[in-house]
C-alpha cells in the first residue's frame, strides 16, 4: 500500500548547502549539488566516518525494534532515501509494517516515491513537514498510524540542527507525549565530546555555510530521554549501541545515540 502526496513540490534552493544533501554526500549518495559537496569538503575528514557510523546505528535500532514487535514507525528528518532506508530494514522483518516519513527538504519530497515503495502487505507515507511544528506532524501521521498501539519515533541526526531557542527538548516531549505505552524513541545527536579538537573547526564551517548547528554534550542529550526507560546499553556513542552482537573494537563517534521506551 502506498499513500499519496498532496503537497505541490516547492523549489529546491541550490544556492546554499542543506544538511540532508550534505549527509547524502557523506554516505556516497548522488542527490546533492556542488554547493553541498563544497561545504562538506570544508568539514573535518572524520565527519564522513561519523555519518556512516550514525547510519549504521539507525539500521541496527530499526531492526531491533522490528524484531521486538514494533510495526509502526514515524521517522522525522528522514533525509534523502539512501538504501537501505528505514522502511526497507523494517519491512524485511515485518512486511505488514507501516512507516511515515517526514522532512522539510524539497529534494526529499522529490524522492518521496522511493520512500513510498512499500511491501504489498504494509504501507508507507511521506509528509513534507517541519519538526518545529510537531502538532501538525502528529495529526497527519495519525491518518496512517494507529496511536492506540506502540509506535517507534525516529529522530536521527536531527535535533542538533535546532538551537536552544527553538526548544528542541519541548518539541521532542510533545512528540513523545503523543505516543502510547510501549512505544519507543530512537534518537541520535551530534556531539564533540569524543572529538574536542574538531569542535571549533566544525562549528565555524557550519556557521559559514549558514547552517544552524548545536552540538551537545552527553549531559545535554540526556534530557531528550527524560521520563523514558532507556534500553541497554543506554545513551552511548553510536559505535557502542549493539543488541544481539557485542560492539566491535571501540571507535570514536561524533554522535550520542539511544533508544528509550515509553512507560505510562
Amino acid at each position: 500500500m502506498t499513500a499519496g502526496i498532496p503537497e505541490p513540490e516547492p523549489r529546491i534552493d541550490t544556492s546554499r548547502p542543506h544538511p540532508a544533501r550534505v549527509y547524502d554526500w557523506f554516505l556516497g549518495g548522488k542527490e546533492n549539488y556542488p554547493v553541498d559537496q563544497q561545504f562538506a569538503q570544508t568539514l573535518p575528514e572524520e565527519t564522513r566516518g561519523n555519518a556512516a557510523r550514525n547510519r549504521a546505528f539507525m539500521h541496527r535500532a530499526a531492526a531491533w525494534l522490528a524484531r521486538g514487535g514494533i510495526d509502526q514507525f514515524l521517522d522525522i528528518g528522514a533525509g534523502i532515501p539512501t538504501e537501505p532506508n528505514l522502511h526497507q530494514i523494517v519491512q524485511a522483518i515485518t512486511p505488514t509494517a507501516r512507516i511515515v516519513y517526514a522532512d522539510n527538504d524539497p529534494i526529499v519530497l522529490r524522492h518521496a516515491e522511493t520512500l513510498l515503495v512499500s511491501t504489498p502487505e504494509g504501507a508507507t507515507d511521506y509528509l513534507h513537514a517541519d519538526v518545529r511544528e510537531p502538532g501538525a506532524i502528529l495529526e497527519r501521521a495519525a491518518q496512517l498510524l494507529d496511536f492506540d498501539r506502540p509506535i517507534a519515533l525516529s529522530l536521527i541526526a536531527l535535533m542538533h540542527f535546532l538551537p536552544d531557542d527553538q526548544d528542541p527538548y519541548g518539541i521532542t516531549r510533545t512528540l513523545v507525549d503523543a505516543l502510547p505505552d510501549g512505544s519507543y524513541l530512537a534518537l541520535s545527536h551530534g556531539t564533540a565530546d569524543q572529538h574536542p579538537e574538531l569542535k571549533q573547526e566544525t562549528e565555524s564551517a557550519y556557521k559559514k555555510g549558514a547552517i544552524a548547528l548545536r552540538m551537545r554534550t552527553r549531559a545535554e542529550v540526556e534530557p531528550f530521554f527524560e521520563g523514558l526507560e532507556l534500553v541497554e546499553p543506554g545513551l552511548v556513542p553510536a559505535t557502542e549501541w549493539y543488541q544481539e552482537d557485542p560492539a566491535p573494537a571501540v571507535e570514536r563517534s561524533g554522535f550520542y545515540v539511544g533508544v528509550g521506551r515509553v512507560v505510562r
